[in-house]
């Protein structure tokens, strides 16, 4: 499987999801997982809790904006909830007020109480 490929993208969103569902049981925390779909087929991979937080996983090594649009939808329904990117882009930083933030270090912010 080599980078860039359809199936490394889907093992790379698979790791994330695993690692978020493995730290709200381990945290007995009583928020779902979930993902968010529009009738037209615009999507978020992740939500935790009720629109708390909205999670895109991309295994892109440098976000685009054209990776944010379906958390710029999400936030137009749910103005009030955290919008992250979660991908292999090591520069952390913020596009508008969706975070970009490289997979280690969201690993870290996750267990330790930042997410």
């Amino acid at each position: 499987m080599s980078r860039g490929s359809v199936d490394y993208g889907h093992a790379f969103e698979h790791l994330v999801i695993q690692e978020i569902y493995a730290w709200l049981h381990y945290t007995h925390s009583e928020e779902t997982l979930s993902y968010w779909r529009t009738y037209t087929g615009i999507e978020v991979d992740a939500v935790i809790g009720d629109a708390r937080v909205a999670i895109e996983i991309k295994s892109a090594e440098e976000i685009q904006p054209r990776h944010l649009k379906g958390l710029k939808a999400f936030g137009e329904e749910h103005p009030d909830s955290r919008r992250m990117v979660v991908s292999l882009d090591k520069f952390n930083r913020r596009i508008g007020d969706i975070e970009c933030v490289y997979v280690l270090d969201f690993f870290k912010m996750l267990w330790s109480g930042g997410i």
